[in-house]
């Protein structure tokens, strides 16, 4: 549902094509692993969630070539131990695995992705970033 409606609200904006694919995929893997690593402990799918997980996506629009999309789980993990993950190039995942490319991708498919506490005192708030934001000379 949140994919649909990122889509849906990034199309009305006047997203489209590649742009908006990219997107919407980076919501998806976000959410993915929000809902993965915040307290679904490694659920496939959602019958094997232990329980309810709470997840919350937010985007931020800045002119017309830049979005962030930010989501805030219930992990335990530190936002350093992350970035650190972040950063590590650990090659080509097993392809024989179902699990082990989330980090990889949104490595590519973002234009930055960065890591910090959850605003809420729990957990983690990863935010991806893709586009360059008017005036932003960090990113490329």
């Amino acid at each position: 549902m949140a994919r649909r409606v990122a889509h849906e609200y990034a199309a009305t904006r006047g997203l489209a094509g590649e742009s908006l694919d990219r997107l919407v995929f980076v919501v998806g893997e976000l959410l993915d692993n929000a809902v993965d690593h915040g307290g679904g402990e490694a659920a496939l799918d959602e019958s094997q969630l232990p329980g309810n997980v709470r997840v919350h996506l937010d985007m931020t629009v800045y002119g017309e070539g830049c979005w962030e999309v930010h989501v805030e789980d219930e992990s335990d993990l530190s936002p350093d131990a992350l970035t650190k993950l972040l950063g590590e190039d650990t090659g080509m995942p097993d392809l024989e695995d179902p699990r082990g490319r989330g980090l990889l991708l949104l490595r590519e498919f973002a234009d930055s992705v960065s890591a910090g506490w959850g605003t809420k005192g729990k957990g983690l708030r990863v935010s991806a970033r893709l586009g360059t934001a008017p005036g932003d000379s960090k990113n490329p």
